[in-house]
């Protein structure tokens, strides 16, 4: 089955500004997920790392991609299409509590 990462992006304002009946579904949600195998995790400091040219690792502290909501989670998830993986995340915490959730296939490496 094809597998998709999530990245989920939200606040604490527009988390704590959402209905908590709806937060509270939300939750209830994401453990049906990882009780179906979802791997799922809330978002850590991100490090860095780069080896430019086999010449030695350097890294550093913070993300490099920048949004206007910060990460808040990730999970790898299966699904028969991109339209069941977005259906699965449009019922997570990001989703309902005014942050987004990023679907993005993932293809094996040659």
């Amino acid at each position: 089955m094809p597998k998709f990462i999530t990245i989920g992006y939200g606040d604490q304002a527009g988390y704590e500004g959402t209905d908590a009946g709806i937060r509270d579904a939300a939750h209830a949600h994401d453990a049906r997920l990882r009780e179906e195998g979802v791997e799922m995790g809330i978002a850590g400091t991100p490090v860095q790392v780069r080896n430019h040219d086999g010449a030695g690792v350097r890294t550093s502290e913070g993300s490099f991609m920048k949004s206007e909501l910060p990460v808040a989670g990730f999970a790898v998830i299966e699904a028969e299409s991109l339209a069941d993986a977005v259906r699965l995340v449009s019922q997570t915490p990001c989703a309902v509590a005014q942050g987004v959730v990023e679907v993005w296939p993932l293809r094996e490496s040659p």
